[in-house]
């Protein structure tokens, strides 16, 4: 007999692969514990300057793209393939293999077994075994075996092919999380803007075409410009942030292509880049809308506190003189206001509410809103379908595996004095014992 492969027996070891799973599954735990793609200040702030050093040397603070992860993966991915490829062949034969091969010692060798005599010629009992088998969901196929009749069928020979549907699922989704990491882009393909995450913190009424990737910190092209036109934000009674929302524009070549929403957990996806609500950054600027309610005239400014603006064509000056503010999100602001015409009114106005100003001839409609930036994280994953695919393949794979079987039946017919002795046999690779139950109804229905 020749000596096996040394490679294959080692990555064929069912026990490599529950030592791979045993590491893949620490690690993992400690990429969850462990805030990843933070700045390297964050690390060095939490952990120390030491620890944080041995966090980049094993890039544990981006652990899913780290060479070594990857590196499991694929090791983990080999030995299941070689596993498959050693197993399947004889699957398959068993698969394939002749139901009536079977010999009358290897029927009478099966763990379920019964044997009953049947008052009847052997031409009569066949036909009826034959009957039952039929009118309960099998297609039995018969042969002559030395002086005895065999009838024979299988159901769910295919269930076995469900470990290697769930191995088969596993390599897709490790493709597919290949697919999508930055490291494979960066340094195996060098296109690294094949797959990336990075991060904008984008101000209202700006845009951008780029994003900042993670870690590295390099600008990465977006291939269009990303404009954010409105950030909403909402809180509750005691401050703390409800919920927030940015309304944005895409243009290409200088023209609006897509208008969109993104809020917490309402992405916005464009030519395979997602973006996703990750933060926000109150800046101390408010927009200003100022109307005369006479004729309509309007204004628009960003102005700064301790400013004095002037709006020529409505012949009026104002300013902010103070604000109340709860850390860095004003909630009022103190207005001066003069139109040249008696004292200068002086009153308080929320932010993002509507304020009228009476003056002795005419009414202003004024609006002011703190600006934001709002933070986005953008993810190009050209991957993720294959992730998706994989695990609903894993699904149905997993449920061939555990909830299906391949069961086999069996009855051997032999003369018997004035009637016929009849020995039933049958197995199941799995739920045996609910085989079992169904083994002993199906004899009881030929006994009466």
């Amino acid at each position: 007999m020749p000596k096996k492969n040394v490679f294959i027996s080692l990555f064929a070891s069912v026990q490599l692969a529950i030592f791979l799973l045993f590491i893949l599954a620490a690690t993992s735990i400690i990429g969850t514990i462990i805030p990843q793609n933070n700045i390297p200040d964050f690390y060095i702030h939490r952990y120390g300057a030491r620890t944080a050093h041995f966090f980049q040397l094993l890039n544990i603070t981006d652990m899913y793209n780290s060479w070594w992860f990857l590196t499991l993966l694929g090791l983990f991915s080999l030995n299941l393939i070689v596993c498959s490829l050693e197993r399947l062949p004889h699957v398959l034969r068993m698969i394939r293999r002749n139901i009536l091969s079977l010999t009358p010692k290897q029927v009478r060798s099966f763990p379920m077994q019964r044997a009953i005599t049947l008052d009847a010629a052997p031409d009569v009992a066949i036909e009826r075994v034959r009957a039952l088998f039929t009118h309960q969901g099998w297609s039995p196929k018969t042969a002559d075996k030395d002086g005895e009749t065999l009838l024979a069928a299988e159901k769910g020979g295919w269930s076995r092919l469900g470990v290697y549907v769930v191995h088969g699922s596993i390599l897709i989704i490790l493709i597919g999380a290949a697919i999508g990491s930055s490291t494979v882009a960066e340094k195996i393909l060098h296109q690294p803007t094949f797959a990336y995450k990075g991060s904008i913190m984008l101000p209202e009424g700006q845009a951008t075409n780029h994003v900042i990737a993670f870690k590295r910190g390099t600008h990465i092209d977006l291939g269009f410009h990303l404009h954010c036109d409105d950030f909403s934000i909402e809180y509750y009674a005691n401050g703390m942030p409800k919920t927030y929302r940015s309304a944005v524009s895409i243009l290409e070549q200088g023209k609006v292509v897509r208008k969109g929403a993104i809020e917490v957990n309402h992405p916005l996806t464009y030519k395979g880049v997602t973006f996703y609500q990750s933060s926000y950054q109150p800046y101390q600027q408010y927009r200003v809308v100022l109307q005369r309610q006479q004729d309509g005239l309007e204004t628009k400014d960003i102005v700064t506190t301790a400013q004095e603006v002037n709006w020529p064509q409505g012949g009026v000056s104002y300013g902010i003189v103070n604000r109340e503010s709860r850390g860095e999100v004003t909630g009022r602001l103190k207005i001066w206001f003069s139109d040249g015409k008696g004292d200068p009114s002086i009153f308080w106005v929320q932010t993002g509410q509507e304020a009228l100003v009476k003056r002795s001839d005419t009414t202003y409609r004024l609006v002011i809103d703190q600006l934001y930036a709002t933070g986005l994280q953008a993810t190009k994953d050209p991957g993720v379908g294959l992730v998706y695919g994989g695990c609903v393949l894993m699904l149905a794979g997993l449920y061939v595996a555990f909830f299906l079987s391949h069961r086999r039946l069996f009855a051997l017919i032999r003369p018997d004095g004035q009637g016929c002795r009849i020995f039933f046999a049958g197995d199941a690779n799995k739920n045996r014992i609910g085989f079992e139950k169904k083994f002993s109804e199906f004899i009881n229905k030929l006994e009466h």
